[in-house]
């Protein structure tokens, strides 16, 4: 694992981990975010990795919409073939390269609040 220059205290982990839940569950159905909007919505910009790490091995996470969410320029997760059939399924559009046409889809919220 990486070894950030802005490490995490426990609790911190704990309210981040609580806080990527919470954002995830609340991207709209038919959009799409990234990892690293996501991460600066925490307040930890630098851990985009960690916003994928968090969701890949949380318990709970399954039943969010993890599938909303892909990298910077809208690439979907390698070996996850479901999540493209996904957001498909959802009216999402794909570009020639197999992108997310992120200027169409991209789900950018400002006032996203953490639950206590």
């Amino acid at each position: 694992m990486k070894d950030y220059p802005d490490k995490m205290t426990a609790q911190e982990m704990r309210t981040f981990r609580r806080d990527v839940m919470n954002i995830v569950g609340q991207i709209p159905r038919g959009k799409v975010t990234t990892y690293g909007h996501i991460a600066a919505l925490t307040g930890w910009p630098s851990h985009a990795r960690m916003v994928g790490r968090t969701l890949h091995y949380t318990p709970g996470a399954e039943t969010l919409p993890c599938h909303r969410v892909v990298n910077s320029v809208g690439r979907t997760a390698p070996g996850w073939a479901e999540q493209r059939e996904r957001l498909l399924a959802e009216g999402v559009v794909f570009k020639p390269n197999g992108h997310v046409d992120m200027s169409r889809h991209l789900w950018e919220p400002t006032d996203v609040m953490s639950t206590p």
